[in-house]
C-alpha cells in the first residue's frame, strides 16, 4: 500500500473528526438529539478510516506506528476513541461526543503537523516489549483524557445545579453520581495500565541499555505522572475526595499527561524520541 493511501485515510479520518467536533458542539445548545447521533456516526467512519491509516503505516513499518510524533499522536487520539465507543454504547451519556471528540481532533490536527515520515525502529526498540509497553501506555494515557472529559462534564453540571439553572444542557447531562462513578472507574482504569506500562518499560531499558533507570525526561515525568494519580486515587479512598475536587484532579492529571506526551518530547527531549 503506498504512502498516499495512508495519507488520504489520515486526512478523512481527521475531516471526520472535525465534522463530528463540530457536531457534538452544537448539540450543546440545541434541543434535538439529532446531532448527538450524527457526532457518533462521523465519529465511527473517522475511526474506521483512522484505523485504515495506522494498519497501512503498519504494514509500510514492520512495526506499531509510534516512531514519532506524528504517529503516536495519532495512535494517542485512536486509543481515546477506542475507549470513547466503549463508555458510549455501555453507558449512552449522550452528549460524551460532545466533551471527547474535542480532544480528539485537537490530537489529530497536532498530528498533522508533524512530519510524517516513516522510520525503521533503532536496534534498541526492536523488541516484544515494545509493543507491550506502548499499547499499555497509550490505553492509559487515553482513559486519563477521558476522564478529564468527564470531569468537564461535572463541573459543568454541578455550577447549573448550584446555580439552580434549568436549561436545555442540563436536562441532557448525566446526573453528578454517574459522572463521578465513571471518572473514577476510568481513573482505575488507567492507573494499573500506567503502572503496567512503567514496570515493562523499566523492564525493556534494563534488556535494551542494561539499566532499569537512566532518569531520562520521559521517565521522570511519568514517574510524576503516576504519583499524582496514586494521589487522586488515595485521596478518594482514605478521605473522601469525590465528586468536584475528583473531577478538578483529573483534568490537572491529564495536562500532566499532555506535558508529558508534548513538552518532554519537544522541549527536554531525551531517549524516548518515539513517543
Amino acid at each position: 500500500m503506498s504512502l498516499e493511501i495512508n495519507v488520504l485515510f489520515f486526512e478523512l479520518a481527521l475531516t471526520c473528526y472535525a465534522l463530528a467536533t463540530i457536531a457534538g458542539l452544537v448539540e450543546l445548545f440545541k434541543r434535538k438529539k439529532s446531532t448527538s447521533r450524527i457526532a457518533l456516526y462521523l465519529s465511527v467512519l473517522g475511526f474506521i478510516l483512522h484505523t485504515g491509516s495506522i494498519v497501512t503505516r503498519y504494514i509500510q513499518g514492520g512495526h506499531i506506528p509510534v516512531s514519532n510524533m506524528h504517529e503516536a499522536t495519532s495512535f494517542f487520539s485512536w486509543c481515546v476513541l477506542i475507549l470513547f465507543f466503549f463508555h458510549e454504547f455501555k453507558y449512552k451519556l449522550g452528549l460524551l461526543s460532545s466533551f471527547i471528540m474535542p480532544i480528539v481532533f485537537v490530537l489529530m490536527f497536532s498530528s498533522a503537523i508533524f512530519p510524517r515520515e516513516i522510520k525503521v525502529l533503532s536496534p534498541a526498540l526492536q523488541s516484544y516489549w515494545f509493543g507491550i509497553h506502548v499499547i499499555l501506555a497509550f490505553l492509559g494515557d487515553a482513559a486519563f483524557a477521558m476522564a478529564c472529559g468527564i470531569g468537564i462534564m461535572y463541573l459543568l453540571q454541578e455550577w447549573y445545579v448550584k446555580s439552580k439553572k434549568v436549561s436545555p444542557l442540563f436536562l441532557k447531562l448525566p446526573s453528578l453520581q454517574t459522572l463521578d462513578e465513571i471518572n473514577y472507574h476510568l481513573i482505575t482504569l488507567g492507573f494499573p495500565l500506567l503502572t503496567l506500562a512503567m514496570i515493562t518499560g523499566v523492564i525493556w531499558a534494563n534488556s535494551a541499555w542494561g539499566t532499569y533507570w537512566r532518569w531520562d525526561p520521559k521517565e521522570v515525568w511519568s514517574l510524576i505522572t503516576w504519583l499524582i494519580y496514586a494521589l487522586v486515587l488515595h485521596l478518594r479512598l482514605t478521605v473522601g475526595w469525590r465528586g468536584k475536587k475528583a473531577a478538578i484532579l483529573s483534568i490537572v492529571g491529564f495536562a500532566v499527561v499532555i506535558f508529558a506526551f508534548f513538552g518532554v518530547t519537544l522541549i527536554l527531549k531525551g531517549r524516548h524520541t518515539f513517543m
